[in-house]
């Protein structure tokens, strides 16, 4: 990670560490590498992405370079728009599953993919005032200009590659009052659906408030309410997905990824036999994936490194346990839409009920806790927390394990342990956290 960029582009507070002025920078800098080109900016649903948006166009047309705005739409919507209506790169205004005082900047390629490390390099040390750039002339100053069109052929290219009805499908919605409100009840009835929706009134404030895939609950209290066969939660910025089955059941990331590695095995379309996932999967998953004949890769955390692996090995399938899915026949990053679709037809395809798609997936128990700490970089590498790890996997051996990793984008330290039994997992998650809070900086 970078001094800005962390595991999914820049994030911060807004008008805390992500000012006008940086979002500024990073669009004089796209600007410049794309001058007489265009670049395309979304945003989400926060109060203040109005504001970065407007700073981000001001950097893109001082340098030259055209900047069209899509407007409120889901991180895959603008990564679908970038790719196939040939612009140059493009930058999405949203912290996901943050609440809405937070906000961030995701940069893409022209490919649809996160930019590479080097350019992130570039854009950091042109913000630290490192390099100058030399302004547009007068003449060659780019223009602003409303693109809201293209989310008709984004929300038309998910139409288009469903290929079952859903006319007796009851479905639920939750929007988390973010990035979905764009797109996911237009296509679900587009295909037939019975949509049933929560949480679709966005004020700039509201998004993931007690809603969406953070908070999951009051779905699977709505999806048994009004009777529904399925229910999909999403973030802030639709770029993931959790689902919940006709009981009222939570279905995580590894779950939905064991229900397409196994359909897509039977159908042939999981390239090599592999699901990539990562670190933070379930024993439990990797282990019913080994059973069905399925082998598994991880990654280190974030959906950028599974997109990676799964370009360098030509897999079809991947994601993480949060919700991130990637199908890549049909996309280069998460889309929790895409992944609600996909997911809806492998139940009617199959004439099955999400519980049963899901229910050989084995889990193990897991406890996952963030910590709090002053400096991430320090506490991963301290002495004591090292030997607590190597003590705590000792007496876990081969039936579980603990994870200590650093968030990507907050700081904070996050303890997971996987075990036998929830007893297990919650003795030796406080026992690191133990270690952890004594240590003084």
């Amino acid at each position: 990670m970078g001094k800005y960029f962390g595991t999914d582009g820049i994030r911060g507070k807004a008008n805390g560490k992500l000012t006008p002025e940086l979002a500024l920078k990073v669009g004089q800098y796209l600007g410049y590498v794309y001058r007489g080109k265009r670049v395309l900016i979304g945003q989400d649903t926060r109060l203040s992405s109005s504001m970065l948006a407007s700073a981000l166009a001001a950097g893109i047309t001082s340098m030259g370079a055209d900047a069209y705005q899509l407007g409120v739409c889901a991180t895959p919507a603008l990564a679908y728009t970038v790719k196939h209506e040939t612009f140059e790169a493009g930058v999405m205004i949203s912290a996901s599953h943050n609440p809405f005082e937070d906000n961030g900047l995701k940069v893409f390629s022209h490919q649809g993919t996160k930019i590479d490390d080097t350019l992130e390099g570039h854009i950091e040390a042109y913000i630290d005032g490192e390099e100058t750039l030399e302004f547009a002339s007068p003449k060659e100053i780019g223009i602003v200009v409303d693109y809201k069109q293209g989310m008709n052929a984004y929300r038309a290219y998910l139409e288009a590659i469903i290929h079952n009805r859903f006319d007796d499908l009851k479905v639920a919605l939750d929007l988390a009052n973010g990035s979905a409100v764009s797109s996911a009840k237009q296509v679900f009835e587009a295909c037939g659906a019975t949509v049933f929706v929560m949480n679709d009134q966005p004020d700039g404030v509201n998004i993931n408030v007690d809603a969406g895939s953070t908070h999951p609950e009051k779905l699977q209290a709505f999806v048994v309410e009004k009777g529904c066969d399925v229910g999909f939660a999403f973030d802030g910025d639709a770029d993931r997905c959790l689902a919940v089955d006709h009981t009222g059941t939570l279905i995580d990331g590894d779950n939905i990824l064991y229900a397409f590695g196994v359909f897509m095995k039977r159908e042939g379309s999981l390239n090599d036999n592999t699901v990539v996932a990562t670190v933070m999967a379930n024993l439990g998953f990797t282990r019913s994936l080994e059973k069905a004949g399925i082998h598994m890769l991880a990654t280190q955390v974030g959906d950028k490194y599974v997109y990676q692996k799964m370009v360098e090995g030509d897999y079809s399938l991947g994601g993480e346990q949060s919700g991130h899915i990637i199908l890549r026949d049909y996309a280069t990053t998460g889309d929790g839409v895409l992944t609600a679709l996909k997911l809806a037809q492998v139940m009617v395809h199959e004439n099955k009920s999400l519980h049963d798609l899901v229910a050989p997936c084995m889990r193990f128990p897991q406890l996952l806790k963030n910590v709090p700490v002053a400096s991430k970089e320090v506490f991963m590498s301290h002495p004591l927390v090292l030997k607590e790890l190597e003590v705590i996997t000792e007496a876990l051996g081969d039936e579980g394990r603990i994870l200590v990793r650093p968030s990507g984008t907050e700081e904070l330290v996050r303890v997971m342990v996987e075990a036998k039994t929830d007893e297990l997992c919650h003795q030796y998650v406080e026992q690191m956290i133990q270690v952890i809070e004594s240590i003084k900086m």
